[in-house]
């Protein structure tokens, strides 16, 4: 029996002390929690500062900091990064001017797009008409049978009139709705100041171009391989056909994927050359090196010069200029964060601004100088940024609550508790000495 009183007695001891202390440290931890609940709630996202740049459309000779490139001779130029999109050198890129054969690039561009190479092509009378001694063709006939792939060679290797407008009518029905073709396709690729009103690039008044918009144009079309297959051979040969008596052999007269010639260009990945009297020379190439693509244009320029000028330019770029992945150590960063740095900058000398668009996505640019030389697509906010903002601020919030408020609540509420237990001891020793 007195085993039993002891054992209640230890219970009702042990279950007073537990009550009385949870009650004074929760009492304690729930006002501390309870004052730092609105600054939690308040933490807002870290912005980065970001400076408002200018157009990159300028002359980048004038560019701080910049690299100073060639004044060449020809009227306009341009050399663009192809991933970013960032001009390196530009020499009146917004100038119109015929683009003499280059608007074959946009003319293959749309057969790439919306033609097998396997198909098979007949002449008519729309292309056949081009056989004259005015024009470059590679002497087709009424009825002859061609394949796509062999049509796209005539076109960028041969410049043959005769097969570009049998392609047009090919693709379009009509050389007219084709030519709709490639002016729907050029504002699609953002150009501005471009009209086509033929897919060979024969001179015509309403035609015209600048070398930014042919830099866009060149962009799409080495996104395709076989166009990048097809510019950078030297030559190729169409067999014998269903009317022709035996195979004809194609030259290209764009050097600088010619090893054979001093304008050779190690890394380039295709181009179009082309010259009339109006349009002067022009030029249209891209390359690749250290897994950096550079786009050039070069028109109104000087025959004989323009493959010499356009190395000159290409070499500027790989020269003076690199790509730097500034959002591989950013984890807020979810695509893109590749810049384009002049050779003797570093990340530190970037700017940033944050745009939203209607959809939430923000993205972020980088600019060098006011210049645009990248940009990312960012996450909101981010996530453990903020929950380890609100943890400092909690624990910083308790201890200001602690040393600002009266500790003597808790001083009562532990006295009771001791008063408690001596009450408890009491009656454990009472029963033992009954």
């Amino acid at each position: 029996m007195k085993k039993r009183k002891i054992a209640a007695a230890l219970l009702t001891l042990g279950l007073s002390a537990c009550l009385t202390a949870q009650a004074g440290i929760t009492a304690w931890a729930e006002a501390a929690v309870s004052s730092t609940t609105g600054t939690a709630d308040s933490t807002g996202t870290a912005t980065t500062d970001s400076t408002t740049a200018s157009s990159s459309a300028v002359e980048t000779n004038d560019i701080s900091g910049w690299p100073q490139g060639e004044d060449i001779t020809a009227g306009s130029a341009v050399v663009m990064e192809n991933s970013t999109n960032t001009i390196l050198y530009s020499k009146d890129m917004d100038t119109t001017y015929s683009p003499s054969s280059a608007a074959k690039i946009m003319t293959s561009l749309l057969v790439l797009e919306n033609c097998s190479l396997t198909a098979e092509v007949t002449m008519t009378e729309t292309g056949v008409a081009a056989v004259t001694e005015e024009n470059a063709h590679i002497s087709s006939q009424i009825g002859e049978v061609f394949t796509v792939e062999q049509c796209l060679y005539a076109i960028l290797l041969a410049s043959a009139n005769d097969i570009t407008l049998q392609m047009a009518e090919y693709v379009a029905g009509s050389v007219d709705d084709f030519v709709v073709m490639m002016n729907d396709r050029a504002k699609e690729l953002g150009c501005t100041n471009t009209v086509f009103a033929n897919p060979t690039g024969l001179s015509d008044t309403d035609q015209y171009t600048t070398a930014y918009d042919m830099a866009l144009i060149m962009q799409a079309a080495i996104d395709i391989e076989v166009f990048r297959t097809i510019t950078t051979k030297v030559t190729y040969t169409i067999p014998a056909t269903n009317m022709s008596g035996g195979a004809r052999t194609l030259s290209t007269n764009f050097s600088l994927v010619n090893i054979a010639t001093d304008t050779y260009f190690d890394g380039c990945i295709g181009g179009k050359v082309g010259y009339t009297q109006e349009a002067g020379s022009v030029l249209v190439t891209a390359a690749e090196r250290d897994d950096m693509i550079l786009i050039c244009v070069i028109m109104y320029g000087t025959d004989g010069v323009t493959d010499d000028e356009a190395v000159t330019l290409l070499n500027y770029g790989y020269d003076n200029f690199r790509l730097e992945d500034v959002g591989a150590s950013d984890f807020s960063v979810l695509s893109g964060g590749v810049v384009v740095l002049p050779a003797t900058a570093d990340e530190s000398s970037l700017t940033t601004e944050e745009t939203t668009d209607d959809t939430g996505v923000i993205t972020r640019t980088y600019y060098y100088s006011g210049v645009e030389v990248g940009s990312a697509i960012v996450e909101a906010e981010n996530i453990e940024e903020i929950d380890t903002s609100a943890s400092e601020t909690n624990l910083q919030a308790a201890k200001e609550y602690s040393q600002s408020h009266s500790p003597i609540p808790y001083i009562l509420i532990a006295a009771i508790g001791i008063a408690i237990l001596a009450f408890g001891i009491y009656s454990i020793r009472k029963i033992l000495q009954d």
